[in-house]
C-alpha cells in the first residue's frame, strides 16, 4: 500500500500524464463497498444492488403448462398424417382440467395446465376444428410445446446473487417467485457542489459573461441513474475560504464528493488547492481527451472526485471514472464499462492523448457503423445528446474510415 501512494503521488507531481487504464485502476483500487444494508419493497428497488442471494420457494413454472393456444393430446393417439379426435374439454389459463381420456383431445390455451394423461400439444395452426371434433394434421412427439415444471428455476434454486444490480429484468424475475422485499445496499450518498462566478441556475435572467450551469443537472441525472442519494450543495464563489467551508461540510455529510470545475490550474481554481490543503490529492491529469483535469483523493476518510468543468468533459469523465467508483462502493458485481467493436465511419487524426469521440452507432450495408458528431469541442454538450456512444481512440493512433473501433454504448452505462 505504502509503494502504491509513493506511486500515485509521484507521477502526478511529474510533467507527465497517467494513462485512462492507470487512473480507473487508481480509483477504483479506493472503492469499498459499502457495508450497511437496508430491506426494500420490490417496487422500490429498480437499479438497487442485492446485499444477500435470493432462492425461490416454488418450481417456475409451478406446473406443466401450454406453450401456446392449441390441443392438448396423447401422442401415440397422433402418430398418422390426419388424425381425427374428439374434443372433450376446454382449458383456459387459470383453469385445471380433467384426466384426458384416450382417444380425445383438449382446446387448451398459452399457460394453461396440461391434462394429466396428455403428453404433448399440437398448434392450432396444424389442426382443423369441426365443431366438436379436430383434425391432427401432423405426427406428434410427446413434449411438444409442453413446459415442464421447474423448467426455469427449481424449488431452493438461487434465482439471484448478492451484488447484482437490479434492472427492470430481475425485477420481473423476482415477483415470479413471490419474492416482495429483501436486502440491499444503502444508497451511496454523494455530496456534489458547483464552482465558478459565471454560472447560475436556469429560469434566471443571464447577465453578461455569464452561463447557466448545466453540469449541475448532467451530474444529478447520472448520479440518479445508478441509484444515488444526492446532497446538492449548490454553487460555491470562487473563493479558496468559501472552496475550503463547503469541501469540508460535504466529506462530513457524505460517502463520496464530486464536484464540477476548479481542478485546473487557473487562478481561480480553488477546489485542487483546497483538496490539497485539507487532504491527500493521489491523482490529478490525465492523458485523455476531453477531460484531461480530473483530481482525486480524500477529505479524512471521504473519498473526492473533481471533475473538469466543460460540459462534455464531466458527462465523459463521470461514464468512465466515477460510474465504475460508485458501483463498485455500492457493492455491484459489474462495475466496469463493456466495450465492444465497430465499424468507423469517418478519419480520425493522431493525438498524444487518448480521445473519446460522441458517435451514433446506425447500420449501412449490412453492419453497425458509428457516424461521428462534426463537432467535438469538449463544450458542445449537444454532441453528447445527438450521440448513443463514444468510440474511444488509443493515444498516437488514427483512425481511417473502414476501420474496427472500440465503441462504449450510453445504453450499458446509464
Amino acid at each position: 500500500m505504502k509503494n502504491t501512494e509513493t506511486k500515485a503521488v509521484d507521477c502526478c507531481a511529474s510533467p507527465g500524464l497517467i494513462s485512462v487504464e492507470q487512473a480507473i485502476e487508481k480509483i477504483l483500487s479506493q472503492a469499498v463497498p459499502l457495508d450497511e444494508t437496508e430491506t426494500v419493497d420490490i417496487l422500490d428497488a429498480l437499479n438497487r444492488v442485492l446485499a444477500e442471494d435470493l432462492h425461490s420457494s416454488i418450481d417456475v413454472p409451478g406446473y406443466d403448462n401450454s406453450a401456446m393456444d392449441g390441443y392438448a393430446v396423447r401422442s401415440v393417439d397422433c402418430q398418422a398424417e390426419a388424425n381425427e379426435l374428439p374434443i372433450s374439454q376446454r382449458i383456459a389459463a387459470g383453469q385445471v382440467g380433467l384426466p384426458l381420456e384416450p382417444g380425445t383431445a383438449a382446446r387448451i390455451f398459452t399457460g394453461a395446465p396440461i391434462p394429466e394423461g396428455a403428453d404433448a400439444v399440437v398448434m392450432q395452426e396444424l389442426c382443423q376444428q369441426d365443431d366438436d371434433m379436430v383434425v391432427v394434421n401432423t405426427v406428434v412427439k410427446a413434449g411438444s410445446n409442453v413446459r415442464r415444471a421447474g423448467e426455469d428455476i427449481k424449488n431452493g434454486s438461487v434465482v439471484l446473487q448478492a451484488g447484482k444490480r437490479l434492472r427492470a429484468q430481475e425485477l420481473g424475475l423476482l415477483a415470479s417467485v413471490g419474492l416482495a422485499e429483501f436486502k440491499v445496499r444503502r444508497k451511496l450518498k454523494v455530496a456534489i457542489f458547483f464552482t465558478g462566478d459565471e454560472i447560475i441556475a436556469p429560469g434566471q435572467p443571464l447577465a453578461a459573461g455569464q452561463i447557466y450551469n448545466s453540469n449541475r443537472y448532467t451530474l444529478r441525472g447520472l448520479l440518479q441513474s445508478v441509484g444515488c442519494e444526492i446532497i446538492d450543495l449548490g454553487i460555491v464563489p470562487d473563493t479558496l475560504e468559501a472552496t475550503v467551508d463547503v469541501l469540508n461540510e460535504a466529506a462530513a455529510s457524505a460517502d463520496l464528493v464530486i464536484t464540477s470545475g476548479g481542478v485546473s490550474v487557473g487562478e481561480e481554481d480553488y477546489v485542487r488547492i483546497a483538496l490539497q490543503q485539507l487532504g491527500e490529492l493521489s491523482m490529478w491529469r490525465i492523458a485523455m481527451k476531453p477531460g484531461k483535469p480530473v483530481a482525486f483523493g480524500k477529505v479524512g476518510d471521504t473519498l473526492f472526485m473533481g471533475l473538469p468543468g466543460n460540459p462534455v468533459s464531466v458527462f465523459v469523465t463521470f461514464l468512465l471514472f466515477a460510474r465504475g467508483l460508485i458501483l463498485k462502493m455500492q457493492g455491484a458485481e459489474d462495475y466496469l464499462a463493456k466495450r465492444v467493436s465497430v465499424i468507423a465511419d469517418f478519419d480520425w487524426p493522431k493525438i498524444k492523448r487518448q480521445e473519446y469521440l460522441r458517435v451514433r452507432l446506425l447500420q449501412k450495408d449490412g453492419q453497425m457503423v458509428a457516424q461521428i458528431y462534426p463537432h467535438q469541442g469538449s463544450g458542445v454538450l449537444s454532441s453528447a445528446s445527438w450521440a448513443n456512444g463514444l468510440v474511444e481512440v488509443a493515444m498516437d493512433s488514427e483512425i481511417k474510415k473502414g476501420d474496427a473501433v472500440s465503441y462504449l454504448a450510453f445504453e450499458g452505462l446509464l
